[in-house]
């Protein structure tokens, strides 16, 4: 039995039974991912010691890119780093708009005391801090709040002098939003930070409160970026990991977008090693046509030059020192192991039915059935194999008489699928999946969209 809290057990199994990734405890039940424990445990040492890091994970569908990321965040949070991860999409997180990125990562901020909200609570924590500091020093009257609030607005502008000097918009808001708690304008404050986390839409009342102009653009949001990581180091957190997953989206927009995305991942790589953001780690993950196709990174020769990584035939001797990484797709050996380790996990009054039950042998039928169901592609099973795992366990938890060898029918249904799981299993799909694009172009004809390149 793991022994690992029941709390978080009974948080990593729910997830698992709606086929989610759970949000914690990752480490309990990776596998595969031994290979890479070291170097990053070392990348993150270097990263809270002030480097910026970046890294490219590169893996087909089914590999366990996602569950990689979600990995590393977790071993930065206990090592005392921050983590966000932001999923770049088309269309919601573009990746050639800095600020969108920036507000995502905002929103998904976390660290290991405070897994929502963090960003509020940290700037709560900051201004804490600052009020401590001031109030003890001497001539300091803790009954006048102008003095106190004008004292702390001080200490706050020496506090994030380098951040100012390129972004001083960031301290400008933090020091009206410092003032506006202190005199009770609640408004004010709540508005100001919203602006600080990059979200669009402030009243203009509130910006003219703070002598602020316009919302947090793409140039800016570099600004900020280093203002989160100025303030994440002032309240003893030691760095910040990064993750965009599945970048490969940049291959489907339009050619002006793709380029610009492209770009600006080679301007985030070259502003990491020119020391530009201390203690940031920014971990993308991409698909190997990505990495290595006409409509990805080659399609830049100076980001595909920074990211030139030679893999030989033998995945064993991979560097994992070096900026692009690969894993390997999802063994039948590996998914067993995967399973022995949530049966362990798995929170029960009746452990020795579990034990007769589901034994290693049944663990090694079910693998072969899921991924059977899904063209014997092992490496898109592993979803699907915990779900219809954990709702076995239950099953023999809850009935006594239930014997997965008799009563137990593997049934996996089309509607239950990701695409990439419908590909493997080769579903066709009905006509009713196919998504139209009727909108009307410029031009004033209606049909589907085109590229010019």
């Amino acid at each position: 039995m793991s022994t690992a809290s029941p709390l978080k057990r009974t948080e990593i199994i729910d997830a698992l039974r709606n086929g989610a990734v759970p949000r914690h405890g990752l480490e309990l039940f990776a596998v595969g991912l031994e290979p890479f424990a070291q170097t990053l445990d070392e990348e993150l040492d270097a990263v809270a010691a002030g480097r910026g890091k970046f890294k490219a994970v590169r893996g087909d569908y089914g590999t366990g890119k996602t569950f990689f990321a979600s990995w590393l965040e977790h071993k930065a949070r206990q090592r005392g780093l921050a983590s966000a991860m932001v999923q770049v999409s088309e269309t919601d997180t573009p990746l050639y708009r800095m600020e969108t990125v920036y507000r995502r990562a905002i929103e998904s901020l976390q660290t290991k005391e405070w897994s929502s909200g963090a960003f509020r609570t940290l700037i709560d924590r900051w201004f804490y801090n600052l009020e401590e500091e001031v109030l003890g020093e001497a001539g300091v009257d803790p009954n006048n709040a102008d003095k106190v609030g004008h004292a702390v607005g001080d200490l706050l502008e020496r506090r994030l002098a380098s951040v100012s000097a390129t972004q001083p918009q960031f301290a400008a808001a933090l020091r009206r939003c410092h003032t506006a708690r202190v005199k009770g304008e609640h408004a004010i404050a709540e508005g100001l930070v919203a602006w600080l986390m990059g979200q669009p839409n402030v009243s203009a009342d509130i910006k003219r409160a703070a002598g602020l102009k316009g919302d947090v653009d793409h140039d800016g949001a570099a600004g900020f970026l280093r203002g989160l990581l100025e303030l994440l180091k002032q309240t003893g957190r030691s760095g910040l990991v990064l993750v965009l997953d599945e970048v490969e989206t940049i291959q489907r927009v339009r050619a002006d977008s793709r380029e610009k995305s492209l770009n600006a991942l080679r301007q985030l790589i070259d502003d990491l090693a020119a020391g530009r953001f201390p203690g940031l780690y920014v971990l993308i993950t991409g698909t190997p046509q990505f990495f290595d196709g006409t409509q990805g990174v080659q399609r830049l020769p100076p980001l595909a030059q920074r990211l030139q990584t030679e893999f030989g035939k033998l995945a064993k001797f991979d560097n994992p020192r070096a900026i692009q990484i690969r894993l390997q797709p999802f063994s039948h050996e590996k998914l067993v192991e995967v399973g022995r380790r949530i049966r362990d996990l798995f929170p029960t009054k009746n452990a020795d039915r579990i034990a007769k039950h589901v034994d290693d042998e049944l663990l090694e039928t079910l693998a072969r059935g899921v991924a059977g169901k899904l063209g014997g592609k092992v490496g898109t099973a592993p979803r699907l194999f915990l779900k219809r795992l954990v709702g076995l366990l239950d099953q023999v938890e809850l009935h006594a008489e239930f014997d997965p060898r008799v009563h137990y029918e593997l049934v996996v249904s089309a509607n239950e699928m990701t695409d990439e799981e419908r590909d493997a299993a080769g579903v066709v799909r009905s006509v009713a999946d196919i998504q139209l694009d009727i909108s009307m172009p410029a031009n004033g004809k209606a049909g589907g969209t085109s590229e010019i390149e």
